[in-house]
């Protein structure tokens, strides 16, 4: 048994690859380092938080650049694929609307070009975790699961942002300053300890927050993730994948009306 979507990917094959690599020779067209900045662009981001925030909050914070790492690391990947992906559908009309091909190919060759990027800056940061003296442990392939559940929300919501978009134009500023305030919501640079306890888990309510705070669990405190983490974690995911499939089932045939 297979599922409708792998069954239109391998008869679109050839589409999807050459999507995949119009989009990642797009992002580093004219530039001198290409896939460097990739790394270097994190790493800079890394820098400035690590130089800026020490004195106010990693005094106290154990393994403190690792901790930014991660939240770092996670938000970068979070944010690039779902603002790439906000603009799939519109960026692409001149393909479906002269060729009968499912629109989320768009969507989902955008957030394999993420994925990528995510994966050099994920080799980045193990190189940290050794340097820092982190043991690298078995813990670590539980990493897999909020790095899987990640990229389907990721999916889900750039399936929803691109609907959004094709219908209305300011969906795209407005969630500028939705994933600037997501960043500070998300306790990259900063703890919750001091906090009371309500509002630690209020923090909870934030998907990006808890795949963060996964990470953190397995490399920084080489414990597993609780029973409820796992939920949450897993939840958000199918929620989010869900609730954009239905606006892409439901809106499909109104987008070529629109771009």
């Amino acid at each position: 048994m297979q599922f409708p979507v792998i069954t239109k990917l391998k008869q679109h094959r050839f589409l999807f690859e050459e999507l995949v690599k119009r989009d990642f020779k797009k992002k580093y067209k004219r530039t001198v380092l290409g896939m460097g900045w990739s790394i270097l662009s994190p790493l800079m981001q890394l820098l400035v938080m690590a130089l800026i925030f020490t004195q106010f909050f990693g005094r106290n914070t154990p393994h403190y650049v690792i901790y930014i790492f991660c939240g770092n690391l996670l938000y970068s990947f979070f944010s690039d694929a779902t603002k790439g992906g906000m603009g799939t559908i519109m960026g692409n009309a001149g393909i479906f609307t002269k060729v009968n091909v499912p629109k989320y190919l768009f969507l989902l060759s955008r957030n394999v070009q993420a994925l990528i990027n995510f994966g050099l800056i994920l080799v980045v940061f193990l190189v940290f975790v050794f340097i820092d003296g982190l043991p690298i442990t078995w813990r670590f392939l539980c990493l897999f699961f909020p790095v899987g559940c990640l990229i389907l929300f990721n999916i889900g919501l750039g399936m929803i942002l691109s609907a959004l978009f094709v219908f209305f134009r300011d969906t795209q500023y407005l969630y500028d300053i939705f994933t600037q305030l997501l960043m500070y919501l998300s306790a990259i640079f900063y703890t919750t300890d001091h906090y009371d306890a309500t509002a630690q888990k209020l923090f909870y309510l934030n998907p990006l927050y808890v795949y963060i705070t996964y990470f953190r669990t397995i490399v920084i405190d080489g414990a597993i993730p609780s029973a409820e983490l796992h939920f949450l974690a897993f939840v958000y995911a199918a929620v989010i994948l869900g609730l954009g499939c239905w606006m892409y089932k439901k809106y499909n045939t109104r987008f070529l009306y629109y771009v």
